[in-house]
This record gives C-alpha cells, sequence and structure tokens, in this order.
C-alpha cells in the first residue's frame, strides 16, 4: 500500500480533519467504531482503506492519525465527538498550557517541549506502514500552535523523513477578519517555514468560505461546522485519486509533479463543485459542463484571492461519478480555450484531468478543482504589509523575544516572503520566448541563466 500519515494540529487543524474523517468514514462506509459495513466490502470501498486507515486484530479501522494541541480542551472535544472511539488513544496529545496565539511558544518554547512525544507517535505510524508515501498536516497559520508548533513538526519530520512527501492544508488569516492581533507575525513565520519545508499546500480562509456559505450555499450565520465541511469536501476530494482506483494523480508525489513547476511556488488554491443551495436542489443536474462552470467560478475559490488577477501556472481536475472520461476532457478543453489569457503560455498541456467511478456519499457526481496560481501572492502580500506595518514599530515584538526568538528572525522571514512574492511576479509576466531566442531563431547563451532566480538554476 502506498500509506499516508495523518497529523493535525492545534485548534483549527484538529477541527479541519475531525471534519474529514466524519467524511471519508462515510464514503468507506466505516461506522462511528471504525467497523466495515457488509455493503461496503463487496462495492469496492474498502479496497484502499490502508492509505489512511489501518487494520486492528478486531477487525477494526483506525485513523493513521497523531492529533496535537497545546491545551487539552480541542482533544477533549474530539473524544467526546462522534468519532471519539475512533482514533488510538496513545495518538491524542495535548499540552496543558496553550500557545497564547504566539508562534514562539509554538516553536520555541511549549511546542518544543511536546514534540518528542508527538515524533514517537509519528514514528509508530510510520513504522506500521509497508510503502509510507508521506505526511497530511492540517493547522492554521494565524494563532500560535498551528502555526508555531506545526512548522515546528514540519522541520522536524523533513529531517527525519527526507524523501517523503509532505502536504499541508493551511488555514490562511481572512483579509477583513483578524482573530487575534499578532496574526500577521505568526502567518509571516509559518510561511517562511512552509515554503521550504512543504512539498504541497492547499490555502484556504475563513472568509473565502464565509463568503460560499452565505452567498452560494444561502447559509444565513454559517458556523464553523459548515466552514469545515467546505474544507472536508475539498481535502476528500483531492484525496480521491489516493483513496480510489483512478486513472491519474495516484498518489501526493505524482499530484505534486503535475502541479509545481519551480521548487518554491507549491502554494494551490482550490474549489469544488457542486455547490448550491439546499432548497435549489431540483435545479440542478450535476452534468460535466455545469461542474467544469462552477469550478472556474472565481466565487468559489476558498481562499481570497481572484485568479483572474493572476495566471495559472498549472490545474488539476479530479470528477467523481458516473461521468464520461471524453467529456471531461471536452468540456476542460472548452473551459482552458475560453479562459487561455489566464494560463502561462510556455508551459504546454499544463492542465491535468482526472477521473474516478466512486461518487461521494449524497451525491450523483463532484469535482474538485486545484491550481497553482500567480494570484495567490495575493495572500502573501497582505499579511506581509500587515507584518510590516507592526514591526517596524517593535509592536507585540517582546512577546517573541521573551520565548527567546531574535528579531533577525522577523527580518529573515519577511525578506523570504518577500522574494516569493517576486518570484510569483516574474512567472506571471514571463512569456514564451523572454530573452531565450535572438531574433534570427538562433539559441542565445546563458539566456535561462538570465531568467531564472539562483536557487533553481544551482538545482
Amino acid at each position: 500500500m502506498r500509506e499516508i500519515v495523518s497529523i493535525q494540529c492545534g485548534q483549527a487543524g484538529n477541527q479541519v480533519s475531525s471534519a474529514f474523517w466524519e467524511t471519508i468514514t462515510q464514503e468507506h462506509g466505516l461506522d462511528r467504531d471504525g467497523h466495515l459495513a457488509a455493503h461496503s466490502a463487496n462495492d469496492g470501498s474498502a479496497d484502499r482503506l490502508d492509505v489512511f486507515f489501518q487494520e486492528s486484530s478486531t477487525r477494526k479501522y483506525v485513523p493513521r492519525a497523531v492529533a496535537v494541541d497545546l491545551e487539552p480542551a480541542t482533544l477533549d472535544a474530539i473524544r467526546s465527538g462522534t468519532l471519539g472511539a475512533i482514533f488510538r488513544p496513545d495518538n491524542l496529545i495535548a499540552g496543558e498550557s496553550g500557545a497564547g496565539n504566539n508562534w514562539a511558544k509554538g516553536y520555541y518554547t511549549e511546542g518544543a517541549e511536546l514534540v518528542e512525544p508527538v515524533m514517537d507517535a509519528v514514528r509508530r505510524e510510520v513504522e506500521q506502514t509497508d510503502s509510507l508515501q508521506g505526511f497530511q498536516i492540517a493547522h492554521s497559520l494565524g494563532g500560535g500552535t498551528g502555526s508555531g508548533m506545526g512548522t515546528l513538526l514540519m522541520s522536524t519530520i523533513r529531517d527525519e523523513y527526507s524523501d517523503r512527501m509532505i502536504s499541508t492544508y493551511s488555514v490562511l488569516p481572512s483579509p477583513k477578519v483578524s482573530e487575534t492581533v499578532t496574526e500577521p507575525y505568526n502567518a509571516v513565520m509559518a510561511l517562511n517555514y512552509l515554503v521550504d519545508s512543504s512539498d504541497a499546500t492547499y490555502c484556504l480562509d475563513n472568509e473565502a468560505l464565509y463568503n460560499i456559505c452565505t452567498r452560494t450555499l444561502k447559509i444565513p450565520s454559517p458556523s464553523h461546522h459548515d466552514l469545515n465541511k467546505l474544507i472536508a469536501l475539498v481535502m476528500s476530494g483531492v484525496t480521491t485519486g489516493f483513496r480510489f482506483p483512478g486513472q491519474l494523480n495516484g498518489d501526493l508525489r505524482k499530484l505534486a509533479v503535475n502541479l509545481v513547476p519551480f521548487t518554491r511556488l507549491h502554494f494551490f488554491t482550490t474549489a469544488f463543485a457542486p455547490l448550491f443551495a439546499a432548497n435549489t436542489r431540483a435545479f440542478h443536474n450535476l452534468s460535466v459542463p455545469e461542474l467544469t462552470q462552477q469550478l472556474f467560478n472565481p466565487a468559489n475559490v476558498m481562499a481570497a484571492c481572484d485568479p483572474t488577477m493572476g495566471r495559472y501556472l498549472t490545474i488539476s481536475t479530479i470528477f467523481r461519478g458516473n461521468v464520461a472520461t471524453k467529456e471531461v476532457d471536452d468540456c476542460i478543453h472548452a473551459a482552458y480555450q475560453r479562459n487561455k489569457d489566464l494560463f502561462v503560455e510556455w508551459i504546454p498541456n499544463n492542465f491535468q484531468t482526472s477521473v474516478c467511478s466512486t461518487p461521494p456519499r449524497g451525491i450523483q457526481s463532484s469535482a474538485t478543482f486545484v491550481a497553482n496560481s500567480t494570484a495567490v501572492q495575493e495572500l502573501f502580500t497582505r499579511s506581509n504589509e500587515q507584518f510590516y506595518h507592526m514591526f517596524r514599530r517593535k509592536a507585540f515584538l517582546h512577546w517573541y523575544t521573551g520565548e527567546g526568538m531574535d528579531e533577525t528572525e522577523f527580518t529573515e522571514a519577511y525578506g523570504n516572503l518577500t522574494d516569493l512574492v517576486a518570484e510569483y511576479d516574474q512567472y506571471q509576466k514571463a512569456t514564451v520566448d523572454d530573452g531565450v531566442y535572438e531574433e534570427d531563431g538562433m539559441y542565445e547563451e546563458g539566456a535561462f541563466d538570465e531568467q531564472l532566480p539562483m536557487e533553481e538554476t544551482a538545482a
């Protein structure tokens, strides 16, 4: 098997992952205790259960998950929740004091004290796999635990398992709604590590999800449960190819190879279809053209950036249900032709389609959209600007230096994120023949070296 070990860190990470486990246990026909329903054993939905679950001697399927938080309340909620009995108790690891919305506490002090027990649980899960493909980490970047301890775990895993993939579902700060004043510091410090330690990062934010709930789903007052269900739909869609037989992107590495043209540019935006209000279901036929139209709709993007303001480097679409492969290819190609100006022309065939015949629970067909778009720089620019205005006045800095941080770490993180934005901007403006060929059609010596950043040419 090609197993994935899932790590959920902090309050947001645990709540998002709980919604994900709820979704995929239903899709695979597992009950609340982790036992397989009789019909699921026959319909093929249990064929690849071992990717995310481990079978115990009592025929119970246990998630390959390690849940971490620096305060016990979130994990107590998981234990008492609907799926409390399915998780291995040793893998629910909590601290006592919390991170107090401080990245430094999660990375240097409180989180550093807890990292060894967490890594012991991760190693135990890895040892019980046949062929580990990588790790899936869910966390938020605005608080202390998800950003600080999440990046500490990521760095530790990268050191120990350097040849395995790390995929993250990261909830970024929202443009208008801020839950904590130190959010820009936490987000920029965490993004600094995500650039180097992660292989694929799916960017999400609460405000975009909230807008989808109110404007598209017509939910008057969305709860966190509603927002988490949306993220779970995306996580379920992205992992479809790992959990069921499909025609493309069958594991983390293949998906990343198709989506990441340059090492540092691995931040994706996502969308899901169908999304409609419950009382309008009778008016939708969930055909491939309608699903495709929704996928390319900027209002359905689950991060606060506008894809029409950037250009797509690569995209991948995963369709589920009883859909014809040719129809999918035709519809995506037609959408590509309509939006051709939004795609860079120097990456040929930069749109991928995948089809899985197993639909999600409750609907006949669905589609998930993963895009590597230069518009994602908007998320980083916003956090970087807020960071700059606070840091130039040294506001709230004593909370971080008091935990052992140095001011140079702040300037390095700010500089790294500024460079990342510049790289996205460079590739957004690049054209097919930017200085690569002379006018007479001859190859110009050293042209590639001029076009690419130093780390790319060195690689």
